[in-house]
Order: structure tokens, then sequence, then C-alpha cells
């Protein structure tokens, strides 16, 4: 009897082990499935560079993670010769399951891909050699952007001069090195709604700036607080870190504030008197990972139509202490 119950258990266990490791090897040999890259081939003109260049440094601000950040200044501006070159590290010191390295998306290493690749990677989060990537890259917000938005980008980032650099590869730690796989999804492209329909306008918008991602308490790239309600916080790596505010409509958040001093509290920083000061953490001086140099250069009926969705979300009741000692 005992030798027929240690035979069924180790069936099992084998029956349990074989699933496992066919479900791995499903994962990492099959995924991600989003589709071939399409088949496009870009014309720009003037007009779509100039679009192009406004999203990507003033409301995607892909050049924010893809450029060199200037950290003993305010905001961490970036340095614009080296702008596109990419580098910027996000790892475990900053609560991130893994290092995840921002590419350089200078033509010196996606100039040899294609429209198609790099459209796919802005909206999927899969690059051309086909890995997903950690969504510290806010592509599932690219992903419901307007096609072409999105192509707009592509036109810009063609145009970028040339930086020599080869970036590490980035690692997950384990298991996302297997997870990391099954987050990619198809895109799912929505025509950028007019501006006179400014909810509709600012919810886009919203998304554009991917508001919601930092915005979120989020742990190991996990959702564990309400939308908008702030509470993500910022690692330097110092003993210092950056917690995002509250933006819903409640007064612990944006419930006070009028459009007015929302709109300059961006604009602040695009005033031509405005000189970006230096900050020593180590004094404990204030820092934040907010680029408010490059949001500053927004559109006001953008960030008109932003604050105008925001008034309309669910007022959550969150006092976030902004800039304290990290545990």
């Amino acid at each position: 009897m005992k030798s027929k119950i240690f035979k069924s258990i180790k069936i099992t266990l084998l029956i349990v082990v074989v699933s496992i490791a066919g479900l791995l090897t499903y994962v990492k040999t099959v995924l991600p499935n989003v589709g071939a890259a399409p088949d496009i081939k870009i014309t720009a003109t003037p007009e779509m560079v100039a679009r192009g260049e406004y999203l990507a440094n003033h409301v995607m601000v892909c050049m924010d993670c893809h450029s060199e950040r200037d950290w003993s200044k305010f905001s961490g501006p970036i340095v614009h010769d080296k702008i596109g070159k990419g580098g910027e590290v996000f790892d475990q010191r900053f609560g991130f399951p893994g290092s995840y390295v921002s590419k350089n998306i200078t033509p010196f290493n996606i100039g040899k891909w294609t429209d198609g690749e790099i459209f796919r990677t802005i909206t999927t989060g899969v690059n051309k050699d086909n890995k997903a990537l950690f969504p510290v890259m806010p592509y599932k917000y690219y992903a419901q952007l307007d096609e072409e938005d999105i192509k707009a980008v592509i036109a810009y980032v063609r145009t970028l001069k040339s930086v020599d650099q080869v970036n590490p590869e980035s690692v997950p730690d384990f298991p996302l090195n297997f997870i990391i796989n099954t987050i990619p999804d198809k895109a799912n492209l929505q025509k950028r709604p007019e501006p006179t329909d400014v909810i509709a306008y600012g919810k886009y918008m919203t998304t554009a700036c991917a508001c919601r991602e930092c915005h979120t308490k989020q742990e190991k790239g996990k959702v564990v607080g309400e939308e908008f309600a702030g509470g993500f916080e910022f690692n330097f790596g110092n003993g210092k870190k950056a917690v995002s505010p509250n933006i819903t409509p409640h007064a612990s958040g944006l419930g006070n504030w009028t459009k007015e001093a929302f709109v300059k509290r961006f604009k602040t920083y695009s005033d031509s008197g405005y000189t970006i000061p230096s900050v020593d953490m180590a004094k404990g001086e204030f820092q934040t990972v907010m680029p408010w140099t490059m949001y500053a250069g927004m559109k006001t009926e953008d960030l008109e139509a932003i604050f105008e969705y925001l008034k309309t979300l669910k007022p959550v009741d969150n006092v976030v202490v902004r800039f304290a000692d990290a545990k």
C-alpha cells in the first residue's frame, strides 16, 4: 500500500515539475506575443517633426529617461549635448525588481531599426529583438495614444544627433525575468480628441504624460495605492527619497487649487528669469524626480485640459510627505 502511495506521489510531483517546466519554457520562448512590427515607412514633414519634438520633450518626455540628467540641480534637468543617449539606471536602489537601463535612441543605436520596429517598441514594450521591456518605460500609456502622435515622435527621434554610447543591458530579478514576458500586450490606439472636448482631451494628455504612473503608489512595479493619490517613493540612494504628491481633487491633493495656480506651477520653470538652482541632497535639500523644466514647455491649453480632467477624478484623502529620509 505504501509503495503505491509513494509511487502516486512521485508521479504527481513529476507531472507538476513537467508542467512548471513547460509553462516556464512557454513564457520564455513564445512570449511576448504582440504580433509582428507593422510594415510602415514614415514620410516626415516639418510639422510632424515639430509635433514629435513637442511630445518627446514636453509631454511624453521620452528625453527625460533617454538622456543624461544633472542631479546636482533641481529636478535633474537633462544635459542637452547628450540628449537621447540613454544610460539612466533604474535598479534595486530605487525599489525596482532588477536593473533597467534606458536605451540609446540616437541613430548610433536605432539607426538600423525600421519605423515599424520603433513603433511596436513604443506602443507594446517589445523591442526589435522581440524582448519584453520592463514598464518603467510607460508603454502601457503610449499604447492608448493616437497613431499619428507616435509616428511624430519617431520622426523627431530620427533627427537626433548620433551619440556613440553603448549602454548595459537591463537585467530583471527572478522571478520577473520570466514574468516580464507576460506584461506586454497589443496596442489599443485611440484617436486624439479635439481640444474643444476639454475633459476627453485632458484625459488623453494625462495619458500621454503618464501622470498616473508616478502619482500612484507602487511597490516593485505593482500598484498598491489609489490611482493618482500619490505615494510613489523615489529613493535617491543617498538616504533621501522623494514621494509623489496626491493629484486627485481632494483637499490633500488638488482640491484647493485653481486652474491658474496649476498652470503657473509648471510655467514658472519656463520663465526667462528662472535659474535652475543647485541642490545638495547631502545637506537634506529638497530634490524631485519630476522633470519640471521639461513639462514647463507644455502648451497652456494642454495644461489647462489636464487640470480639468484631474478635477473629475475620485477624490482620495491621502496626505503625502514629499521629501523624507529613506528607510
